[in-house]
C-alpha cells in the first residue's frame, strides 16, 4: 500500500437491518433527498416576495408534484443508466433492468425524467412551466449531495489513480490510491450548486421565469465536466472519442441549454406584483 494513501473507511452499505429486510444508505439518500427537496420547495412556494409579489403555485401543489418527481427520478434514472451505460448488457439480460436493488442510476436520465414530470404536472394544473422548473432546480442539489455521499459510503464510482495526499484505497478498485471523486462531486454538484441557486433566489431570479433553471443546468454541466477529470470512467465504456467520458458527453448539451435559458430569461420582462 502506498505510504500516503488513506485506507477507505469500513462503511457498512446497510444502514438498518431487521431480519431479512435491509435498508441501504443509498435508498436513504433518495428518501431524505426527496423529503428535503419537498420541504424547501414548500417554503419557497409560499414566499410571495421571492416571486415578485405573487407565487405561481401553492404549497399544496408541491405536495402533489413530489410524487410525480419521485417517479421521474427513479424511472428516468434507471432508464438512462440502461441506455447510456449498459445498453449491450441489458440487451442480453433485459430482466436485469428491473433489478433496481442491484444499483445503477444515471443522473442525466433522472434529470430528464424529473423535467418531464414537472412539465406534465405544471400543464395539468395550469402552472407556469418555467417557474415549476425553477423551483425544481433550486432543490435538486439536496438530493445530488446526499446521493454522492451514498456513493462514497458504498465505495463506488471512485476516482482516477493519483498521488495526492488525500488519495484513498477503495476496496474494489485494486491497490492503487485514487481520488475520492464522490466527495468532489458532492461538493460541486451539491453544496456549490445549492449556494448558487439560493443566492440567485435572494437576488430576485425567480421574478424571471427560467433563469434559476438555466443557471442550474449550466452550472451542473460545468461541475460534472470538471469532476469527470478526476473520476474513473465506467469500466464498460472507458474513454470515448477525444478523451471524453460519457458523463462529459451528456453534460455538453446542458451547457448549451442552460446558457440559452439564461439569455432568454434575462431578455424577458421581470414578473411584477
Amino acid at each position: 500500500m502506498p505510504l500516503l494513501a488513506i485506507p477507505f473507511p469500513a462503511f457498512d452499505p446497510i444502514a438498518v437491518s431487521i431480519g431479512p429486510f435491509a435498508v441501504h444508505w443509498y435508498a436513504l439518500a433518495y428518501i431524505f433527498g426527496i423529503l428535503g427537496a419537498w420541504w424547501l420547495a414548500r417554503v419557497i412556494a409560499e414566499n410571495q416576495k421571492l416571486w415578485g409579489g405573487h407565487s405561481p403555485m401553492k404549497a399544496a401543489d408541491v405536495d402533489d408534484v413530489i410524487t410525480w418527481c419521485a417517479l421521474g427520478i427513479v424511472l428516468g434514472g434507471r432508464l438512462g443508466y440502461v441506455l447510456f451505460y449498459g445498453k449491450s448488457y441489458f440487451f442480453e439480460h433485459p430482466l436485469d433492468a428491473l433489478k433496481l436493488w442491484h444499483g445503477g442510476m444515471s443522473f442525466h436520465g433522472g434529470f430528464l425524467g424529473t423535467i418531464l414530470a414537472l412539465l406534465l404536472f405544471a400543464r395539468s394544473k395550469k402552472i407556469s412551466m418555467l417557474s415549476m422548473l425553477d423551483l425544481g432546480a433550486i432543490v435538486t442539489p439536496i438530493g445530488l449531495f446526499l446521493g454522492r455521499i451514498a456513493n462514497f459510503v458504498n465505495g463506488e464510482l471512485w476516482g482516477r489513480v493519483t498521488d495526492v495526499p488525500w488519495a484513498m484505497i477503495f476496496p474494489n478498485a485494486g491497490l492503487l490510491p485514487r481520488h475520492p471523486s464522490q466527495l468532489y462531486e458532492a461538493a460541486l454538484e451539491g453544496i456549490v450548486l445549492f449556494a448558487i441557486g439560493m443566492i440567485a433566489v435572494r437576488m430576485g431570479a425567480l421574478k424571471r421565469p427560467g433563469l434559476v433553471g438555466g443557471l442550474f443546468v449550466l452550472c451542473y454541466g460545468l461541475a460534472r465536466i470538471a469532476s469527470e477529470h478526476f473520476r474513473e470512467p465506467d469500466a464498460q465504456l472507458g474513454f470515448l472519442a477525444g478523451g471524453l467520458t460519457m458523463g462529459m458527453l451528456l453534460s455538453i448539451p446542458m451547457l448549451i441549454a442552460g446558457g440559452t435559458a439564461i439569455v432568454c430569461a434575462l431578455r424577458a420582462k421581470a414578473r411584477k406584483a
